[in-house]
């Protein structure tokens, strides 16, 4: 097995985490707010927190670094917020971030078809054995509801898709650029589209009664810790260990599903349990020489 270090293995182990939980904070938001409103003040509560960092670095940037970070900012973050909190108003939060492991599939192929990436066979291997976890996974959601929605699931399929291109975009073009510099000045970018959409969903005139606090406060932490400093790990990740390796933190996701799961007193299968060690195979597969 190719050997990673105790660095990167601990940042992919907090952004599993991170990650994992991010869904059941935005169904938290959900509950008093909209996915427009959800997806706004994430992106508005983590630009808010960079924007420091933002200020003292984007002065030594060059205006191709600065457009690729831009691209970046709505292709890596904006649009999949809005994606993932349109479709976690029809679609349990745990399916959503199963659907999330489609990410390491895209990075190969927008990776293969658009930027010329060369992927040996047994990373591909191991990347469609995880994926046919997932699929296992997926199998045993359908089990336990007859609700699930096939289009609001492939919004999440498209914000995957636009983690795979976001990924490669940022590993050929922007990989000598620093990761603070990457999610400061991409989530500063984003402050004022945000506030835009705050606005025009008609945010501002809501009254602040104690469960809206509660959901704003979900997704106000849901960008501070799940959008601004996962972002900042990810990138950190990417550069130490490759982008492969980086996006695989995806498979990591469904046992964090599966945790609060756990805690939340529900009902563990055999079909969920094959599949995360399916899972499992995948990424031992895909890191290996």
């Amino acid at each position: 097995m190719q050997q990673r270090s105790v660095g990167d293995w601990l940042l992919f182990t907090i952004l599993a985490f991170i990650w994992g939980s991010s869904f059941i904070l935005m169904k938290e938001g959900l509950h008093e707010l909209t996915a427009y409103q959800v997806a706004a003040i994430r992106m508005l509560s983590a630009g808010l927190v960079l924007l420091p960092f933002s200020l003292r670095n984007v002065g030594s940037l060059s205006r191709k670094q600065l457009l690729f970070i831009v691209l970046s900012g709505v292709l890596g973050s904006f649009i999949p917020a809005i994606l993932f909190c349109v479709a976690e108003t029809r679609i349990d939060s745990a399916l959503a971030g199963m659907l999330n492991a489609l990410t390491p599939l895209f990075v190969i192929g927008v990776g293969a078809l658009f930027f010329s990436v060369k992927t040996k066979w047994h990373k591909v291997a191991g990347v469609v054995t995880g994926f046919a976890g997932m699929v296992l996974l997926f199998l045993s959601q359908l089990q336990q509801s007859s609700g699930t929605h096939l289009f609001y699931a492939s919004l999440v399929a498209l914000a995957t898709a636009c983690y795979g291109l976001n990924v490669n975009l940022v590993n050929r073009y922007l990989h000598q650029t620093a990761s603070l510099q990457i999610a400061a000045v991409s989530f500063t970018v984003l402050l004022l589209p945000s506030l835009l959409v705050l606005q025009l969903d008609g945010f501002f005139r809501l009254p602040l009664t104690r469960a809206r606090i509660w959901s704003i406060g979900a997704a106000s932490v849901l960008g501070v810790l799940g959008t601004a400093l996962a972002t900042i790990l990810f990138y950190r990740l990417m550069k130490r260990a490759g982008p492969l390796f980086s996006s695989m933190v995806t498979y990591g996701i469904p046992f964090v599903a599966l945790f609060w799961g756990i805690v939340a007193g529900e009902t563990v299968t055999l079909l969920q349990l094959t599949g995360l060690l399916v899972i499992l195979g995948g990424v031992y597969l895909a890191n290996r020489q």
